[in-house]
């Protein structure tokens, strides 16, 4: 039993996404870290802020890190971060005399930040092809069944009828809009994030904006020339879209639904959920899941709104609080999308009669 949906013993069979969640789970995280640290060396190394031979034994002695996560849970008990607890077991892993360069004018943030935005990248890409997959089933069931004529209805009651298309394209169009406002949300949160105790790199000297480019390219991330560890509208803007894209799924969910009732009959699903009192049932299950996650992301964005309030240069309390709902809101959207992917499949449209 577990205290979340998405990877419970038997409630992830309809809220779980393994490919998602592996994003965020403590190995990814940890491997994300050990990256920055050792791109870390190479980059202080090439700007002759420490030597050569350092950089190399950073980077043999975290090739096969394993840290002891109990130990990490206790450094977090008492820091508020794993940071501080993790360095120390990679300084032991890389030992004397060279231990002592890991992390060498870095802070926690900078390794926390850098590690979620090489990981958002993956998720990013991963929710990126589910969307334009909805996308070209919406297309396809548009030029197969767009012609059918079903009934409109507003505010709840039968209006005029128009064609199946009409009712895809409300679909469809908000989906390819996001796909369009993505490479804005991309560029807003994949970024290095590498200043220093305060975002001055004060001990890198005049060498910190060298080291600083050479490890965003080399991490495929964007480099800033300014300190942003306490501005997280990039991170509130990716709730945003996350939202944005569970909201426009749980409407065409809800639409679904409604349509399938019996006294409707609007759509045919291709399966559905049975019922343990009523055998005759098949409960839209795949669409009332879309309106559930709708609701559910757009709870959790208002909390991404709250974490935009940082105390001076950081936050404790808000920076954990986007630890806390920023995940959540990514597994959401793409059980959502998969979810979508599944109920379009085999959805047929009725005629009037």
């Amino acid at each position: 039993m577990t205290a979340l949906p998405f990877d419970h013993p038997f409630l992830s069979g309809l809220l779980g996404d393994a490919e998602i969640s592996a994003q965020f789970s403590a190995k990814a995280d940890i491997a994300a870290m050990v990256r920055f640290e050792i791109t870390l060396a190479r980059g202080e190394a090439d700007a002759g802020v420490i030597g050569a031979d350092a950089a190399d034994a950073i980077e043999r002695g975290l090739a096969d890190f394993k840290p002891d996560f109990a130990a990490l849970r206790d450094g977090v008990a008492q820091d508020g971060v794993v940071i501080p607890a993790l360095v120390e077991a990679m300084r032991q892993a890389v030992g004397n005399p060279h231990g002592e360069k890991v992390h060498f004018g870095a802070t926690s943030q900078d390794a926390i930040d850098t590690s979620l935005a090489l990981r958002l990248g993956d998720v990013l890409g991963i929710l990126e092809e589910r969307l334009r997959g909805v996308v070209a089933m919406l297309q396809s069931l548009e030029a197969a069944q767009g012609g059918v004529e079903v009934m409109a209805h507003t505010r709840m009651q039968a209006a005029i009828p128009v064609t199946a298309a009409r009712k895809i394209a409300s679909w469809r169009l908000p989906l390819e809009r996001h796909l369009d406002r993505l490479e804005t949300v991309r560029r807003d949160v994949l970024v290095l994030t590498f200043g220093g105790a305060a975002g001055t790199l004060e001990k890198l000297g005049d060498k910190g904006p060298a080291v600083r480019a050479r490890m965003a390219a080399v991490l495929g991330l964007r480099d800033v020339e300014h300190p942003h560890h306490s501005e997280r509208d990039g991170q509130a803007a990716l709730a945003n879209w996350l939202s944005l894209v569970t909201g426009s799924l749980g409407k065409m969910g809800q639409d679904i639904a409604l349509m399938a009732q019996n006294e409707v009959g609007a759509v045919k699903l291709a399966s559905g959920g049975g019922s343990s009192a009523m055998p005759h049932k098949q409960n839209p299950v795949g669409a009332e899941v879309l309106v559930t996650l709708a609701r559910f992301n757009a709870t959790l964005l208002a909390g991404m709104h709250q974490s935009l309030v940082h105390e001076n240069e950081r936050s404790g309390a808000a920076w954990t609080l986007e630890w806390m709902l920023l995940p959540q809101m990514a597994v959401a959207t793409g059980v959502a999308l998969r979810n979508t992917g599944a109920l379009l499949d085999g959805l047929e449209f009725r005629p009037l009669d």
